[in-house]
């Protein structure tokens, strides 16, 4: 336990530090990852240690981020209001969807969960007057804490820190949890679970709703980040990225996602800047991963630091001369 809380410590101060040492185009650059890392980790409560492969998670994602830049032009640009309705109306969303899709499970959940997001992206492209419709959500002010602007990017860049740290390690106590415990279990075999008396469906529920939760966060830092919200935010590709971002950091873990998400806008950056078939290069990466190496970016780090570690040195064993008789 002493050494996780070093290793949170020394994480926190190096996120501190960035700032001082690191250009402007890294820490946007950083803040953009541990966004998509925190939507990555919000599927992983659900894919990861449920088993349950959702290709519409966008939705929460898109509806946080147009719930928060709604209210901000609306009703007020203060962070802890348009943070808290962003999150209130994403667990709304979450809530809705989930009742109809409990009650499906395997391809059918898939489909279902990807065309309640498809409902979504279409009710975002027609509010015109809510959303902006194609031309997307723009001249959304910046939050406001204790009115103080949160204007610079450096600012940004910390309160998504903040929200990260606190978040990660929430979840943390959440998956080591007696209830954490149990979505592991529904992973592993949910009829051995019902035989022993668990109603499997409200815990899938409720591990349904903590993700569109978690989501809808993601999406409401999105907007602080990046200021503009387009319908491709909600649509399915979103959904697919997010999706990669689990599987190649390695699903079922906590750090995984996060190094998945790294990987996947490092990825973007940089090969985009030479080529713009950056998607049929991630997409071969992804392949990759599926088929030599499926438990992910996580997964080959546990093998490298496994061979690294030196065996153990066996006892020697006295020799015993043997008595003439």
């Amino acid at each position: 336990m002493n050494n996780t809380y070093i290793k949170f410590t020394v994480v926190l101060l190096l996120f501190a530090a960035a700032p001082f040492f690191l250009p402007l185009f890294h820490i946007n650059l950083f803040s953009e990852i541990l966004i998509l890392a925190i939507f990555a980790l919000s599927l992983n409560v659900i894919l990861g240690y449920t088993g349950m492969v959702s290709l519409g998670h966008a939705a929460f994602f898109g509806t946080g981020a147009y719930a928060a830049g709604i209210i901000a032009q609306n009703v007020s640009s203060n962070l802890l209001l348009s943070l808290i309705g962003a999150i209130a109306i994403s667990i709304v969303l979450a809530g809705v969807i989930g009742i109809f899709c409990m009650k499906v499970s395997g391809f059918y959940f898939l489909m279902l969960t990807l065309a309640f997001s498809q409902m979504v992206y279409s009710f975002v492209y027609q509010a015109n007057q809510w959303t902006g419709g194609s031309n997307g959500l723009s001249g959304i002010p910046r939050p406001m804490l204790f009115g103080f602007e949160i204007s610079s990017a450096v600012l940004i860049f910390y309160m998504i820190v903040i929200v990260f740290m606190v978040l990660f390690a929430g979840l943390r106590v959440l998956i080591k949890s007696p209830f954490g415990q149990v979505l592991v279990g529904i992973r592993e075999n949910e009829t051995r679970l019902k035989s022993m008396g668990y109603n499997t469906s409200i815990y899938k529920y409720v591990a349904f709703i903590i993700s569109g939760s978690i989501g809808g966060l993601s999406g409401s830092l999105y907007t602080y980040f990046n200021g503009f919200i387009a319908p491709s935010d909600v649509y399915w590709t979103m959904s697919g990225t997010v999706l990669i971002m689990v599987l190649i950091g390695g699903a079922g873990t906590m750090a995984g996602p996060v190094w998945g998400a790294a990987l996947i806008v490092l990825l973007e950056t940089v090969i985009a800047m030479y080529t713009d078939m950056w998607m049929l290069i991630l997409g071969s990466i992804f392949i990759i991963f599926v088929i030599f190496f499926p438990s992910g970016i996580y997964g080959i780090w546990q093998d490298i630091t496994c061979k690294m570690q030196k065996p153990k040195a066996r006892p020697e064993v006295n020799k015993v001369k043997r008595e003439h008789v």
